[in-house]
């Protein structure tokens, strides 16, 4: 079969990757990578770090507004579609390619496989829920990480072409975490000792849209009496700047550029706790089974969220919540499947049986 992957963003880049490597063995794949992250520092590092072969097309969208993002994104999927013809479109996660690509392949009938299908967080405030909720309905194959996302599905009526697969992100994280220790350096560059600092990360407009909200969130972590490795998404950068903030930065928070994915991967792992309002996070947090505090009112890891691994604070969190302990409780459970997600993923598209489509 040839089958196009259609990913934009950097969890994408991530959960594509051991995919595209079992997929290869046996098919014919094509990547489209829409530009939905253009930043060299935000996209072109994670390819390299994961050894993706460069894609096929760029589409080199970039950033804008949700209505005419996606509206590019489906217009230039389309015509990518119609020249290469392929037999299945793979779309990951819940961004904006992903509905993109999952609309423009089912405008033309072409079979869609969601990975990570199946999560929710009720909460349609987010962008991500609304695409993830759509993207579902349009499926052929949806390749859920979790139990709880076969559950979620069947609620709304959705079991045909439903697999529980495992989460490709443990593979991933399985894949790179050896040659992380062995290669990165980024302990020593921010000049932190393993469980002696506190890894952040801000991206959400919930969180970076709202002067009083930055300035209530950045006194609390004043108050932290350890270093806060802080690598900065550039939308963050640019409200602080916006607000006036970016001269008040507490002492202790560690402002880092964005980094690839294996000095992520140890900047995680060597965390005291994790502050975060990323999905992805808490759950590699989980994983590697680091406390979580999550800068939101919901998620789509639920999962995440029993033992007191994760915690929610809501959109105020004030300095008792961020200093308080996590409750984690020991051992968390194995709820991510045991990294053989791809393979998986890869042995049900060669066997399925689309013929019933057409």
């Amino acid at each position: 079969m040839k089958v196009a992957s259609i990913i934009g963003a950097r969890p994408q880049f991530i959960k594509y990757a051991p995919v595209a490597s079992e997929l290869r063995k046996e098919h014919t794949a094509i990547l489209i990578h829409t530009g939905q992250h253009y930043d060299p520092e935000m996209s072109d590092i994670f390819f390299q770090d994961l050894k993706i072969t460069p894609p096929d097309y760029n589409l080199n969208i970039g950033s804008t507004n949700h209505g005419r993002q996606i509206g590019e994104m489906l217009s230039r999927i389309e015509k990518v579609l119609i020249s290469e013809c392929p037999d299945l479109v793979m779309v990951f996660g819940d961004t904006n390619s992903t509905l993109a690509g999952a609309l423009a392949a089912v405008k033309l009938h072409i079979p869609v496989a969601h990975v990570e299908a199946g999560l929710r967080s009720y909460d349609r405030q987010m962008p991500e829920e609304i695409n993830r909720v759509l993207t579902d309905q349009i499926s052929t194959l949806l390749f859920c990480p979790t139990r709880t996302a076969v559950e979620n599905l069947k609620k709304e009526g959705i079991t045909r072409g439903v697999f529980l697969t495992g989460d490709v992100m443990v593979d991933a994280l399985e894949s790179n975490i050896i040659i992380a220790e062995e290669k990165s350096k980024i302990l020593l560059t921010c000049g932190v000792e393993s469980k002696n600092y506190y890894l952040m990360t801000i991206h959400r407009p919930q969180n970076t849209d709202h002067k009083d909200r930055l300035e209530t969130f950045l006194n609390a972590i004043g108050e932290i009496k350890i270093p806060v490795v802080f690598p900065l998404h550039p939308r963050t950068k640019k409200m602080l700047i916006h607000f006036g903030l970016w001269k008040q930065l507490p002492e202790n928070l560690k402002v880092i550029d964005p980094i690839g994915y294996l000095d992520m991967l140890m900047l995680l792992k060597n965390a005291r706790r994790i502050i975060t309002d990323s999905g992805g996070i808490q759950k590699e947090a989980y994983i590697l089974e680091v406390p979580c505090i999550t800068l939101r009112d919901t998620t789509e890891w639920k999962e995440t969220l029993d033992g007191g691994w994760n915690v929610l604070t809501g959109l105020d969190p004030g300095k008792r919540c961020l200093n308080q302990p996590v409750p984690c409780s020991r051992p968390r459970k194995n709820i991510f499947g045991s990294g053989d997600a791809s393979r998986r993923i890869c042995e049900i598209i060669s066997s399925y049986e689309f013929s019933w489509l057409k």
